[in-house]
């Protein structure tokens, strides 16, 4: 901050008191302490303070950088869906997920769009930090992918079945299985929630193994079949002709627009919300034709 001289001549002359000059300085630096601690409070702060005054336009949504459909439906919407809500979108990647739920819980990002609702509660329970799951917007193609294999009909008993080593989506893994009549879960536990130990009835005598869904492509020489995402395979540089059996996912594994617990309720973070529930979202994920999103992102299913 500068002081601005006045200029004037008032035809008298002040004597200055060497010794007070330490004084002053000392003072002139606590003063700006005092000022730099206070702009560095309302930085910390922006978030909340402009939650509270209602006035943020800008917002800014994380994505997965190694998932390309992610970022394109946040250039669709920053581009045909939020200037009709008055909002600007500003897209953000980052790699490491438990980093970009925490940048969400502090307030550093606004929202993301890269994980389910159970995914998300073992990030954050992970990270230490507390988010809130507001509106579906999308859900990620599912499905069994084989190397030697044409149908689901075709895997053999014995057959090695290769899942995800994660909690969240090994039971989103498990459940299709079961909704395929291939395994059985143990009835009193959550599907969702299911892990390889909880399978009870394996009638056809398959071999479950679990992997990092990153490696599963790597993979399919050597296990029978794969059971992950689309996105992985076609960033695995797997042909879609190698998947057997893409069934709609249910609702509860649909893509979130996530934000963190302490701001999700404020009524700028509502802009952001309804901008992300405009059904026009859902209209461009049923009919685009851009690769890196159809069949890999799909619209959210009824059930």
């Amino acid at each position: 901050m500068t002081t601005p001289h006045t200029g004037h001549d008032h035809g008298f002359t002040l004597r200055k008191n060497r010794n007070a000059l330490p004084w002053t300085i000392a003072s002139l630096a606590a003063v700006a302490a005092l000022i730099l601690g206070v702009l560095l409070g309302q930085q910390r702060s922006a978030p909340a303070a402009a939650s509270a005054a209602g006035s943020q336009t800008k917002f800014t949504v994380h994505f997965e950088p190694a998932m390309a459909g992610e970022e394109k439906i946040l250039d669709f919407v920053a581009r045909q869906i939020a200037p009709d809500y008055g909002i600007e979108i500003e897209k953000a990647g980052l790699q490491d997920p438990i980093q970009a739920n925490q940048a969400v819980a502090s307030g550093q990002f606004d929202a993301t769009i890269f994980e389910h609702q159970w995914y998300m509660e073992q990030s954050a329970e992970a990270a230490g930090v507390e988010l809130e799951p507001t509106v579906e917007l999308f859900q990620w193609g599912f499905g069994l992918y084989s190397n030697h294999y044409d149908s689901v009909e075709d895997i053999p008993r014995g057959a090695s079945l290769l899942l995800p080593n994660d909690v969240a989506n090994q039971g989103q893994a498990l459940w299709l299985l079961q909704r395929e009549g291939l395994l059985g879960l143990d009835p009193d536990i959550e599907p969702r929630t299911a892990k390889i130990s909880d399978v009870i009835d394996n009638p056809r005598g398959f071999e479950l193994k679990e992997a990092d869904l990153l490696a599963m492509p790597r993979m399919l020489d050597d296990v029978g079949v794969a059971i992950g995402y689309v996105s992985q395979f076609d960033a695995g540089k797997v042909d879609r002709d190698q998947g057997i059996l893409f069934p709609e996912p249910p609702k509860t594994f649909a893509s979130r627009l996530i934000m963190g617990a302490e701001y999700a309720k404020s009524a700028d973070e509502q802009k952001l919300v309804e901008a992300f529930s405009d059904p026009r979202l859902q209209e461009y994920l049923a009919t685009t034709e851009d690769p890196l999103v159809q069949g890999v992102l799909t619209p959210v299913s009824g059930s």
